[in-house]
């Protein structure tokens, strides 16, 4: 008996861990979580407050008004001919320091009309398109951790892709300067108005979400067709288009505007049935008031605004409230989706230890995407090591979802916040669980190490 003993302690030396104190780990806790029905002002999502560039435009009122996003109607009219001049590009720059400045987010398109239809003002040729791309891609590069998504724009009358001038109503040229665009910012989805145009180029909606292709449907709920969204060479073609987007727009964004009041389709019923079937991220608060107003008059408009893009919430966790200094932490997380759509951007899942006054702090990523978090139920597990050498005492175990660029990382405004009363916090960005002690006197192995590390994790959704 001696003899193995001391064969224990010396194996415990060699492989970093100590003897098993003479009390067994605590079980885990099971925490229930309150659902809140507050409106949340979470980024990337909802209705977004429509603006026209360029101009000295302020977008701190967008937050205010309860809106993370805005959308930048960029016209470049002035220059179909010629180069963007640098107090153009500029000009820009201080808009997207001002939409950074406000904590938003924007949804842009630059074109070279506003229309009318159908005999439309100009656009410009594609060598002139190809330029321009080329000369915003450092602005795009630059900003692009304030921009949610690229509306593919440029061609046609308001850049959507119909009527232009220059002979550019075809699949090679739109091909050539889709391809342009998402190399000029190459981690956004780039969203193109005509399904036809996406299918043509991917048959396979895997394919198009691969390539960070997606769409926007400007005259959503406006007719049979959403005047012409869903027709090509004058058939219509609704029925293949929702089965191809029904696949696409699970993990990319789908957005736009409605353009005219088509009841009973523009109404409630149906909005709600055709939002949760395209997975819904955002659309124009401004236009069609219409179609808003029926919405309001129909008694779903609040439900619409909650349900734009994804509403997160938690239901129960798993966790042992007391640790060893080096020891393991088990935690099961349970949470729902009732949104329309999944997290659409990078939003790192981190698991957070912090002590109430801030003064030690540990933190750790998961290797679980919340991208993948569908609309429906999701249970995610981990198994974490404590640091061997953290501070004996009272911690906030919390989850953490910041923007996925290190420039927006610590402000609170761009993390996630879960639809639950009482765990936010709006200073640090923070969802609070629940409270665990990490002692000396916990039970439990303790294995030498000064990181706080992942030893195992797993995620499932259920719809």
């Amino acid at each position: 008996m001696r003899r193995f003993l001391s064969i224990f302690l010396l194996s415990s030396f060699l492989f970093g861990c100590e003897p098993a104190s003479t009390s067994p780990e605590p079980a885990p806790v099971t925490h229930t979580y309150t659902y809140s029905d507050a409106s949340i002002l979470n980024p990337e999502r909802g209705f977004f407050t429509p603006y026209e560039l360029p101009s000295p435009a302020g977008f701190s009122s967008v937050r205010i008004t309860g809106n993370t996003l805005a959308h930048l109607n960029i016209y470049l009219d002035d220059y179909r001919e010629s180069d963007l001049p640098k107090e153009l590009l500029d000009g820009l720059q201080t808009n997207f320091d001002d939409i950074r400045e406000a904590g938003i987010k924007a949804i842009i398109r630059f074109a070279y009309n506003k229309g009318p239809y159908p005999d439309s003002e100009p656009d410009a040729s594609k060598s002139q398109i190809l330029r321009h791309i080329e000369q915003l891609t450092p602005l795009l590069q630059t900003n692009a951790d304030v921009i949610a998504w690229v509306e593919a724009g440029f061609i046609g009358a308001w850049g959507e892709w119909h009527t232009s001038t220059n002979g550019l109503d075809n699949i090679q040229d739109k091909q050539e300067i889709l391809n342009a665009i998402l190399a000029a910012i190459p981690d956004r989805y780039v969203q193109v108005r005509y399904p036809a145009n996406i299918i043509e180029m991917y048959p396979n909606p895997e394919d198009a979400a691969k390539a960070r292709v997606a769409h926007h449907n400007d005259c959503f709920l406006s007719s049979e067709t959403d005047v012409g969204t869903y027709e090509r060479d004058g058939t219509i073609t609704i029925e293949r288009d929702q089965t191809y987007l029904t696949e696409l727009t699970r993990f990319t964004p789908m957005s736009g505007e409605t353009c005219a009041p088509f009841p009973p389709r523009s109404e409630c019923t149906s909005a709600i049935q055709e939002m949760e079937m395209l997975h819904f991220s955002a659309i124009n608060e401004a236009y069609h008031k219409g179609i808003l107003r029926s919405w309001e008059d129909g008694g779903c408009l609040d439900e619409i605004t909650k349900r734009m893009g994804y509403r997160l919430s938690l239901t129960s966790a798993d966790f042992n409230e007391q640790v060893l200094p080096g020891g393991v932490l088990n935690l099961t997380v349970n949470l729902q989706n009732t949104g329309f759509a999944s997290i659409i951007n990078e939003h790192p899942l981190l698991v957070v230890l912090v002590t109430k006054d801030g003064a030690s702090r540990h933190e750790v990523k998961l290797t679980i995407d919340p991208r993948t978090w569908e609309p429906g139920t999701t249970t995610f597990t981990a198994k974490l090591h404590i640091p061997s050498n953290a501070r004996e005492g009272e911690y906030q175990l919390a989850l953490w979802l910041p923007d996925g660029y290190e420039s927006l990382r610590n402000n609170p405004l761009y993390a996630i916040q879960f639809a639950n009363e009482g765990l936010w916090d709006e200073v640090t960005g923070l969802n609070v669980l629940g409270n665990v002690s990490i002692t000396e006197s916990s039970g439990g192995m303790s294995e030498r190490g000064k990181d706080f590390t992942v030893i195992s994790a797993e995620s499932s959704t259920s719809k």
